[in-house]
């Protein structure tokens, strides 16, 4: 017996299985998209959920901000990435003229199919519940079918067991499965990150992370409140994490207590617990990460955090964020196996690649052609490497951002960047270091769109990046969207996390203001950019420019003449990065900084 509906009457999807509309199956047990014949239709998982939750809002104007505050929850992302959804689901149903999900001028998006349940179905697991399920660590693995693809013969692993699942726990996990497949690009070439055969292979449960209150031997009540913001600033960012599962220390100790058989006292994968002390000049954290079964620590840490002149809340989301973004690190590279010790890890490797990335900081041309050196011989040693190849693709994709290259040189350098970011991707496509290197050749490329799709999928694993939010940051300046940008770069600021990477969002922060013509403020941002790094040369000439129009000519001059200093024979005309993809806003706003380079003293060709 099926069910239609129509009009404004919204679906509830909690007890179905399958969804009829148009000549569309939308199977949630198996999170396919399917025609009616039977046939596969491909489509990413964002997409997916998107389409499922038009279909269960049909016959109603379901609002941009509405989807946004849904799919990207605390990500300050553009609406690129909400428009690249779209187009991948109206591609998916063959909707080239928008008769099924339509565009309501001023509004947002209207379904319009006729959309069918089925009355008695087997039940399903609906998402909501989903953070809340504690699954004992002795089932790690599962089996699930997911859509036939383009992997080649051989490599999808198949399970010797048969899975003991429920129907349920086998549909979160088929879920699982397909979040963790995605089309990626680089450059002309398309890359797909490996799909797999139809058939049952092996997928690997989410950890469920037991977060415990943040405690503190202080007893200032203003102490104490700051653990507690802590605490839930950082169980809000763990919990916006897509492939492990939070669980309150309540929740675990109710179920526990259900499971007379059980001799753990914690049904969680790892549990984490943090001490927070108020020091003079800031604040210290000590953080560390249990193994529930074994009792190891998985990752221990003391941070430091300085408090300066911010407020309370800032240096809650500071203290979260310098928690938050080395731990989410740190379970991204457990479930990659990337950690070292671990198959296919290397700890000398690994070092080479924290050495590199120090040089960040104070970055010069030699430190840059040192961390280079440093990297290729980590490679020669360790030529399968994965956090070498992400870590050299990425540092020559910023030599070829900072000019640091010749000419004759940066073809071939971005080549070689593009050959193994193909590699990489393929290996580890869910590996956050990877994703910040995609991330960056997409940047350096000019594929700005596409910049902002990859960077949100990168905050989807750790929402603390600031790197992947300066890229979001500086897509959006390239496309025009300066207040955007500005928005992003001041997030970076506020998280502060990695601080090897401080100075470019706060350049970034500078840049956008230039371009918005607020010179005061870009100035701020700019100068403490400077004060960390040196050798860019970049931030001389846009503070040349906001020097030049606050009046202050002579400052303008000395900044145009460090900035030669740095990047000899740098003219008007060559100043600026590629222009390919960038919008006509962004255009006209470097025209006028061109001028005013030149009214400052910069040569003109």
């Amino acid at each position: 017996m099926a069910r239609p509906f129509h009009g404004r009457e919204r679906v509830d999807f909690a007890g179905t299985s399958v969804i009829f509309f148009a000549d569309f199956i939308i199977d949630l047990q198996r999170a396919e998209l399917r025609r009616s014949d039977g046939d596969v239709i491909k489509i990413r998982p964002k997409p997916f959920d998107m389409l499922v939750f038009f279909a269960g809002n049909a016959g109603r104007v379901v609002t941009k901000q509405e989807l946004m505050e849904r799919f990207w929850p605390g990500v300050h992302v553009g609406e690129d990435s909400l428009f690249q959804c779209i187009r991948e689901i109206r591609a998916a149903l063959g909707d080239g003229r928008r008769q099924i999900l339509r565009n309501i001028s001023g509004r947002g998006y209207l379904f319009e199919a006729d959309v069918t349940r089925p009355e008695n179905v087997l039940p399903v697991m609906p998402p909501a519940v989903e953070a809340e399920q504690v699954v004992p660590l002795t089932d790690e693995y599962a089996e699930v079918e997911v859509a036939e693809t383009s992997m080649p013969q051989g490599e999808a692993v198949v399970s010797e067991q048969p899975s003991r699942r429920s129907p349920e726990r086998r549909w979160r996990m088929a879920g699982a499965a397909v979040a963790a497949i995605c089309i990626v690009a680089i450059g002309g070439l398309a890359v797909a990150v490996p799909f797999f055969n139809r058939g049952m292979v092996l997928v690997r449960s989410r950890p469920a992370i037991a977060l415990l209150p943040v405690v503190t031997t202080n007893g200032d009540p203003d102490v104490r409140a700051m653990a507690v913001g802590v605490t839930d600033r950082l169980g809000a960012g763990l919990a916006r994490i897509e492939n492990i599962r939070v669980v309150t220390p309540e929740q675990v100790t109710a179920r526990a207590s259900l499971d007379p058989v059980s001799s753990r006292p914690l049904l969680a994968d790892y549990v984490v617990n943090a001490e927070l002390q108020k020091e003079e000049r800031g604040w210290l954290v000590r953080a560390r990460m249990i193994d529930s079964a074994s009792g190891e620590i998985a990752w221990t840490s003391d941070i430091n955090v300085a408090s300066g002149d911010a407020d309370a809340g800032l240096q809650q989301s500071r203290l979260a964020a310098a928690v938050g973004h080395p731990l989410a690190l740190r379970i991204n590279a457990i479930l990659n196996d990337a950690v070292p010790g671990v198959k296919g890890a290397s700890g000398s490797a690994k070092v080479a690649v924290e050495q590199a990335t120090a040089s960040i900081v104070q970055t010069s041309r030699e430190r840059f052609r040192a961390a280079q050196v440093m990297l290729e011989k980590a490679l020669a040693d360790n030529p399968n490497d994965v956090d070498v190849q992400a870590a050299l693709a990425a540092l020559q994709l910023r030599g070829i951002q900072m000019v640091w290259y010749e000419p004759h040189e940066r073809e071939s350098v971005r080549q070689n960047a593009q050959a193994m970011m193909e590699r990489v991707l393929r290996a580890k496509p869910t590996y956050v270091p990877v994703l910040e290197s995609y991330c960056r050749l997409l940047s350096a490329t000019n594929r700005f769109v596409d910049s902002l799709v990859a960077c949100a999928r990168t905050l989807s694993f750790d929402p603390w990046n600031g790197l992947a939010i300066y890229h979001i940051g500086l897509g959006q300046t390239f496309l025009g969207r300066f207040e955007d940008a500005l928005t992003n770069f001041k997030l970076a600021d506020q998280y502060d996390t990695p601080t090897v990477s401080r100075w470019t969002w706060l350049l970034g922060a500078g840049f956008s203001l230039v371009c918005l013509e607020r010179d005061e403020e870009a100035v701020r941002w700019l100068e403490r950019s400077l004060a960390v790094t040196q050798g860019s040369g970049r931030t001389h000439f846009m503070l040349a420019v906001a020097y030049q129009r606050l009046g202050r000519h002579a400052d303008a001059q000395a900044m145009i003449a460090r900035g030669l200093a740095l990047r000899p024979g740098a003219t008007a005309e060559n100043i600026g990065p590629p222009t390919e993809n960038t919008s006509p806003v962004y255009l006209e706003a470097e025209a006028r900084v061109r001028k005013v380079l030149v009214e400052a003293g910069l040569p003109r060709r």
